[in-house]
């Protein structure tokens, strides 16, 4: 397993972060991924994402990624689990106040696991290294995404 955290303080509220990071929209322009979730959102929650967007009542191609939310605790923490072949993306973003009563904005911590489902322990082993490289850029690219993200979420209301 190969885990990699990073922290990012933005000027918005708690809740206008939340909701602009942890709220399934149908598209994320963003990040060019498209999401189709079966019922309400909460921990229990699946998910398919595909890439880029889909047209009106277009379904997923079978094989699509699927997810499941797997702790949800509304502008606080919300942790998803992506299965893919042959391996696991567990993402956690935990949001915090800034400052007293949240005066300075919110503290956005992003952390990726990566867990292979399966292969030898010796591929494992000589993969660590740029694995963890990978994981490491994975949370840097999202905290990057951070500014558009809220843009993104301001803009649609």
């Amino acid at each position: 397993m190969t885990t990699a955290s990073g922290t990012r303080r933005v000027p918005q509220r708690r809740e206008d972060v939340w909701r602009a990071l942890a709220v399934l929209h149908p598209y994320c322009a963003v990040c060019d991924v498209s999401y189709v979730v079966s019922g309400p959102v909460g921990t229990g929650t699946t998910f398919v994402c595909a890439p880029g967007e889909l047209a009106e009542g277009a379904s997923p191609r079978d094989g699509a990624p699927r997810g499941t939310i797997v702790e949800w605790r509304p502008a606080r923490v919300v942790v998803t689990k992506l299965e893919l072949t042959p391996e696991t993306w567990t993402t956690r973003i935990e949001l915090a106040d800034a400052g007293k009563g949240g005066a300075e904005g919110t503290d956005v911590t992003i952390t990726v696991t990566h867990e292979p489902a399966r292969g030898s322990r010796l591929v494992r082993l000589l993969q660590r290294s740029s694995l963890q490289r990978l994981v490491e850029r994975t949370v840097d690219g999202e905290l990057a995404k951070l500014p558009a993200h809220l843009e993104q979420a301001l803009a649609e209301g």
